[in-house]
């Protein structure tokens, strides 16, 4: 191509960037303007007009600015500096917005993230990329930083406002709708303590992990993963049923090592938590697929796996009224969905409670409910529902096999110190060295380790890559196999 028929080509992305700017520059105005509203609706025009006058001096005369700021009264200092904060999170959400719609338009122009790895496997050996898919597993974390956790309340405003930048706006009257919502919003922030005056608690660290957890159950994950089955599909390799290529990990409540804090019953206390938070966002996708599943046995069949397993479950849960199975009795995947989500509720309360597992009214784990909605995803497949079934449904099983019903696994981390009086508990009751597990050196311990892990062949090879770096939880699995070994021999 010449330069001549580049030029018009590179003058058309700098119009464009520059367009993208103006309107960046122009929402963070519109808000900065609305934040002024807000300063003298709640402290007066005084406090608007001092952080003007910060604002002006600190880009003109810095030794001015902090002689201001060194005569202001430490109440309103305090005002001041929530001001410029405030400012900045708004700032900060609407670049956030901005760039959301410029990776957006990049993805759409030349492809995703997905979409560009999938071109590039597309000469790839395709038994070795079936073998990988296989085993993909990411598997981010979250951990605790208490010194950053926003609270709830400011994180659900922000979104909020977020959410209404998004929307696009027609006409006198829906802008002014529009800035009234917005300006509400602002006021509730400023109104709001960002952070709490008690130091948080390993429960409140954890409850910021799981607001963003929940949003992404809510959505990102399902499209991430539809995405990547889409791309493989693409290059000739199904996303095997039952693999999970993204899961969730969590140190918060179980980082006992970093916080002292952090006691077995509040490991206990944070997982139900987030047990509570997986199943009620566990209820949510599956009432979706209640409200679509209105498939009657008139116009479509259904398994025999299927029907048995709904009429066991219609037995087991007197809670769904009859009024509901009678009106719904040609409607078994409705019916079946709704036995589900009394399950989940059952769960729910169960943990709430801590009482027993009663088979058939409740789950005890995630495989259960992903094997409930498995039937009704081969009874759809097998009477012309495949495009559903390999659809919502797909996407509704792969979403909640990624968070389970307690969102993310946790990492239980401990100090030196008690594995090593564990694993001297166990090593020494086994009896195979002749002096104490405690008076072992260092060097003495690994050499030990590496020599139960080659005379051990049941401990799988990826089980021993994943755990490279952990030689205490691998010594313990040594020591475990061998305690079942010795079980068997007996």
């Amino acid at each position: 191509m010449s330069s001549a028929d580049q030029a018009p080509s590179t003058s058309a992305t700098a119009s464009g960037a520059e367009a993208a700017n103006a309107e960046l520059r122009a929402d963070i105005r519109r808000l900065g303007d609305l934040l002024g509203e807000t300063l003298v609706r709640q402290e007066g025009q005084d406090l608007l007009d001092l952080v003007e006058r910060v604002r002006a001096l600190t880009r003109t005369d810095g030794i001015a600015a902090a002689e201001l700021l060194g005569d202001t009264d430490l109440e309103t200092a305090a005002k001041l500096v929530r001001a410029f904060s405030t400012y900045f999170h708004l700032a900060n959400v609407t670049e956030q917005v901005h760039r959301g719609k410029e990776l957006r338009a990049h993805r759409a122009a030349e492809g995703g993230l997905l979409a560009r790895t999938a071109d590039m496997l597309k000469d790839a050996d395709p038994e070795h990329l079936r073998e990988t898919v296989k085993n993909l597993n990411v598997r981010p974390v979250f951990t605790a930083h208490p010194t950053e956790a926003a609270r709830r309340s400011v994180l659900n405003k922000l979104r909020r406002i977020a959410a209404l930048l998004e929307e696009p706006v027609a006409g006198a009257g829906e802008r002014r709708r529009h800035d009234l919502r917005l300006a509400e919003n602002i006021d509730l922030v400023w109104q709001t303590d960002e952070l709490r005056v008690v130091r948080p608690e390993p429960a409140d660290e954890a409850r910021n992990a799981i607001y963003y957890l929940d949003e992404l159950h809510a959505g990102a994950v399902g499209d991430v993963l539809e995405d990547l089955a889409a791309e493989l599909q693409r290059v000739g390799v199904e996303l095997p049923p039952g693999t999970r290529p993204l899961t969730f990990g969590t140190w918060i409540g179980g980082d006992r090592d970093g916080n002292p804090n952090v006691t077995p019953d509040v490991t206990r206390d944070v997982l139900i938590l987030q047990h509570e938070h997986g199943i009620t966002d566990a209820l949510e996708l599956v009432d979706f697929l209640r409200g679509l599943l209105s498939n009657s046995i008139r116009y479509t069949g259904a398994t025999e796996e299927l029907l048995a397993s709904l009429q066991a479950d219609l037995e087991r849960l007197p809670e769904i009224s009859p009024r509901y199975k009678r009106l719904n009795a040609e409607e078994p995947y409705r019916l079946k969905a709704t036995c589900v989500r009394q399950k989940l509720v059952n769960t729910r309360e169960r943990l709430a409670k801590g009482t027993p597992h009663e088979e058939g009214r409740d789950y005890l784990g995630t495989a259960e409910l992903l094997t409930d909605l498995t039937l009704i995803q081969t009874s759809l497949r097998e009477h012309r529902g495949a495009l559903f079934a390999d659809g919502r449904m797909d996407r509704t099983i792969r979403t909640l096999a990624a968070f389970g019903l307690q969102l993310a696994t946790m990492d239980v981390r401990e100090h030196a110190d008690a594995h090593h009086h564990a694993l001297g508990q166990l090593f020494d009751r086994l009896g195979e060295e002749s002096w104490r597990y405690a008076d072992m050196p260092r060097d003495y311990r690994g050499k030990l380790l590496q020599a139960d892990l080659e005379r051990l062949p049941e401990i799988s090879p990826r089980y021993k890559r994943l755990n490279a770096e952990e030689p205490y939880r691998l010594k313990a699995t040594c020591v475990r196999q061998k305690l079942v070994n010795t079980r068997e021999r007996l």
